[in-house]
């Protein structure tokens, strides 16, 4: 009963045959083999247009790297408190991007809406020296709160951010998820809505270590390669970052993946509103379930070796939990079984 994280999970089969395939024989390195072009050509088949694609290790550089682009002198990044960028990155956007600062602002269920944002923004006037200047605003795709933006709340932020000349940023560790909960174009809910720039992730749901910062206007990205390469993040053997691209997004795999993960967090949903000793604490768009234990289901789950993580009602904009209860988070992945999840629910129920 691994519901810890989806880092915690492996990587599918057609992923790593296709690095098994890419160890063989010799390409032209930093990206100048066949398949990096190949994946290039495959993801603006996927968002509808073209778009400029580079490769990076983790979500963590692909975030800080997109926004350093974007950053100027004494720059503010808007973005949820409990965003992944403000709480769990280690300052990384502030360090690559020279010192920008980050402006956490609160939103229930893990969302910015635009009144909170354009308040925000108004904090900075641009005729003021002495608070920073906006320089971009952030959002999660899905949220730290497992929730998803619509296309039309996706608009509603960018018509804020354009409206203060501010370029939009999402981040999608788990974009897959969100894609297959909201059952829409890829497109639908980036350029088409007014995003600038994606952090497309594919390590959370199938890949080793394959994580691209995708923008939306090829033109925009000039430069991105030697924020790259500062940060450490032109790999002399690209090839391979491509080939898990390449095995992810063929035929649809990746949406496969998700769909699967989120058809198990759904079941372990509906296990927990249906529970005698647990409740649900919001209903999931994706992969991720939030709820409520009571100490006594948390020690059997325990006992009985399920893995997961305590959370925090802030983050979430829910109750607190009570005196005899938790709040935890649970994480399906693609290769979460239904009896995983049965097993679970025989402990709480």
């Amino acid at each position: 009963m691994i519901f810890a994280s989806d880092n915690w999970t492996g990587a599918s089969l057609q992923v790593a045959e296709a690095l098994l395939v890419a160890a063989g024989g010799h390409a032209p390195a930093y990206g100048g083999d066949p398949l990096s072009a190949e994946v290039g050509a495959a993801m603006s088949r996927l968002f509808e247009r073209e778009v400029a694609v580079f490769f990076v290790g983790t979500g963590t550089a692909a975030n800080a790297l997109a926004l350093a682009h974007v950053a100027r002198p004494a720059g503010v990044f808007f973005c949820h408190r409990m965003a992944h960028i403000a709480a769990d990155e280690a300052g990384a956007p502030e360090f690559l991007s020279g010192g920008s600062r980050l402006h956490g602002i609160e939103g229930a269920k893990g969302k910015l809406t635009p009144d909170a944002l354009e308040t925000a923004i108004r904090l900075y006037p641009p005729e003021a020296v002495f608070h920073g200047q906006p320089a971009a605003v952030s959002i999660s795709q899905l949220t730290e709160a497992g929730t998803a933006y619509t296309a039309s709340e996706v608009a509603a932020i960018a018509d804020v951010a354009k409206a203060a000349g501010l370029p939009l940023h999402m981040d999608g560790a788990r974009f897959a998820n969100a894609v297959v909960g909201l059952d829409v174009a890829p497109a639908d809910i980036t350029w088409r809505a007014g995003v600038d720039m994606l952090s497309f992730g594919g390590s959370k749901n199938g890949c080793f270590a394959a994580e691209a910062v995708v923008f939306f206007d090829p033109e925009k990205a000039r430069g991105f390669d030697f924020q790259r390469k500062r940060a450490g993040h032109v790999f002399s053997k690209s090839r391979f970052i491509a080939a898990q691209f390449a095995a992810y997004l063929a035929r649809d795999h990746w949406l496969d993946l998700a769909r699967h993960a989120n058809a198990m967090a759904r079941q372990l949903a509906d296990g927990v509103e249906a529970a005698t000793d647990a409740r649900l604490a919001l209903s999931p768009d994706g992969n991720e379930v939030f709820a409520f234990l009571s100490r006594a289901a948390d020690q059997r789950l325990k006992s009985a070796g399920a893995l997961y993580y305590p959370w925090t009602a802030s983050g979430l904009g829910v109750a607190e939990p009570g005196e005899d209860d938790i709040l935890v988070r649970l994480v399906t992945s693609f290769r979460t079984t239904p009896g995983e999840i049965d097993q679970f629910i025989g402990l709480i129920d």
